[in-house]
């Protein structure tokens, strides 16, 4: 699941709609499943163009809504500086390619997630606590915005064990 969502948060381009809907066909239901479900029903109505404005407003532009995990929980501070060194430690021992991300960026995240299977203690710690308040932020800016549905499925994709109540 963390894979396929790592794919759905990146810039749209030729045939990734094509590649998320196969995938997605595997999932296993449940709420992450139908959270996914209704991200792609909305993408779907998509132009390509209209995609790619979306999430340039929606992830790129727009400076209330930060999909880095370390600015979201501490902003530009030391801690944060802190938590990404360690985090890219972690994400070299696991073969996570950064892709031009910092590594707080929830699609390195999200790939390092898929690839490790005992992810950083800390990043366990603060995931749900940033998945939470960028909801909050999402939902403050467009109610109906598509990426309120992956934030969705991937906070109840995340483990019960990783599970803070936020």
């Amino acid at each position: 699941m963390y894979a396929l969502l790592a794919e759905a948060f990146t810039y749209p381009r030729p045939g990734l709609l094509e590649r998320l809907e196969g995938e997605a066909q595997s999932l296993p239901r449940g709420p992450a499943q139908k959270a996914f479900a209704r991200f792609l029903e909305k993408i779907k109505k998509l132009s390509p163009e209209a995609w790619e404005e979306l999430y340039t407003a929606t992830l790129d532009m727009n400076p209330k809504l930060v999909p880095y995990i370390g600015y979201v929980v501490w902003g530009d501070s030391y801690r944060r500086g802190d938590f990404m060194a360690a985090l890219k430690r972690a994400m070299e021992e696991a073969g996570v390619d950064l892709a031009g991300e910092l590594p707080d960026h929830l699609v390195p995240v999200l790939r390092y997630l898929d690839r490790s299977p005992t992810p950083m203690k800390e990043l366990l710690e603060v995931l749900e606590p940033a998945l939470v308040r960028i909801k909050k932020d999402l939902e403050a800016f467009d109610r109906q915005n598509p990426y309120l549905h992956l934030v969705e499925a991937l906070l109840v994709s995340l483990p019960k064990a990783e599970r803070r109540k936020a």
